[in-house]
Parts: structure tokens; sequence; C-alpha cells
């Protein structure tokens, strides 16, 4: 591969990888809020044991088991982007030697 098609695409890769620690960080802020969300559902579900809190309580899950799934995407993106990053890194090096 051409040494400015890969100093490209190190710079593409670098910068998505900086858009998803930032996302992680916010997603990770979310996540917390919402499982912290659940947790009270799961208490008022437990005290008043009416269908509403029921339900509050399943919504409330159902959010923060969404932002889990999503958490771990972007930490698997973020892994990916990090191997084609080193890939790339030993590309660019073997092209100087």
């Amino acid at each position: 591969m051409a040494r400015i098609l890969v100093e490209r695409r190190l710079r593409d890769v670098g910068t998505r990888l900086k858009r998803l620690r930032e996302e992680l960080v916010v997603t990770d802020e979310q996540l917390l809020q919402l499982a912290d969300e659940a947790d009270d559902a799961r208490i008022r579900s437990l005290v008043s044991e009416t269908p509403t809190s029921a339900r509050e309580l399943s919504e409330a899950s159902g959010h923060a088991d969404a932002m889990r799934r999503h958490r771990q995407a972007v930490v698997d993106e973020i892994a990916r982007l990090e191997q084609a990053q080193d890939e790339l890194l030993d590309r660019f090096q073997a092209g100087r030697a």
C-alpha cells in the first residue's frame, strides 16, 4: 500500500478512535444514570407492587440494557480500530525500512 494511503488511513482511524473514545465517556455517564433509574424503579416496584411500577421497571431496565449493548458495540469498534491502527503502523514502519 502506498505510503500516502497508509498515512491517510492512519489519520482517518485516529480521528474515528478519538470520536469513539469521546462517545464511550458519554455512554458510560448515560449508562450510570440509566442503571440508577432502573435500580430505583426496581425498588419502587417491590414496594408498590402495582402494574404501573412493574411497567416502569420494565422500561427502565430495557433502556439500561440497550445502553449496555450500545456501550459494548462502541468498545468492540474501538478494539477493532486499534487493531487496524496497529496493522497500519506496521505497514508504515515497513515502508520506512
